[in-house]
């Protein structure tokens, strides 16, 4: 009898000091949490004519996780044709579930393909900035934006009968409001015009309807984008 009530003893002693050693090492190894990631925008968002591996918000993430990351697929919430107005209603009926860790805009080209004022795109893209930063928890850093691409050197550009020299400036003069609009609010600005209008033209780099951006396009998106949002993901990391 006093025998098993040792071993019962000692049981109990060993059972009670591998807890404490679990619990220690979960203290000093915490396990990181995953982060959670909202896109917005349009169709160069939601990769119109590309496979849903090659949208850029897709293979950013799967960038992030090549380099030790973890973070979820992208919630995104974009539509072709959408505009700056139409996006804000689309959010206004979406279940957000904030804060996110990192939450991406893409969105001026079609206010520009439909020839609305920039002032008007500029006060419409200020409302959603402040919508993406809240959903960010507040935190302007976990926000970025991507500027309009050239849909002016696409085939379907340089067969739209449009002037493309337009076009390129139009974009230009949308582009600077929304690097000015992202500087008011402390939010970084990734600039894919040059590549996009450098390389936009391209076969390999236009999707099948000859006016999106294939999947290659959007690596190239991606590979600008990548070293900003490591940076960002890092700082929201270690807070």
């Amino acid at each position: 009898m006093l025998l098993e009530l040792i071993r019962t003893l000692l049981l109990a002693s060993l059972l009670a000091g591998v807890f404490l050693l679990g619990a220690r090492l979960n203290q000093a190894n915490p396990q990181k949490a995953i982060l959670r990631y909202l896109a917005l925008g349009d169709s160069y968002t939601i990769g119109e004519s590309v496979p849903e591996a090659d949208r850029w918000p897709v293979q950013l993430v799967a960038r992030l996780r090549e380099g030790g990351v973890a973070i979820a697929d992208p919630e995104i919430l974009a539509t072709t044709g959408w505009s700056t107005d139409e996006l804000s209603a689309a959010m206004d009926a979406h279940h957000f579930t904030p804060p996110y860790d990192l939450v991406s805009l893409a969105i001026g080209v079609n206010n520009q393909y439909r020839g609305r004022n920039v002032d008007n795109y500029a006060a419409e893209l200020d409302v959603l900035l402040s919508r993406a930063i809240a959903l960010a928890g507040g935190r302007r850093e976990r926000v970025f934006m991507l500027a309009i691409p050239d849909w002016g050197v696409t085939r379907f550009g340089q067969e739209s009968g449009r002037d493309t020299a337009e076009i390129a400036t139009q974009l230009d003069i949308f582009n600077a409001r929304a690097a000015k609009q992202c500087a008011k609010h402390g939010i970084a600005f990734v600039d894919i015009m040059p590549v996009s209008r450098r390389r936009g033209g391209e076969v390999a780099m236009m999707a099948d309807d000859g006016l999106h951006p294939s999947g290659a396009l959007y690596a190239e998106w991606t590979a600008l984008a990548l070293p900003l949002v490591r940076d960002l993901v890092s700082a929201t990391s270690d807070d």
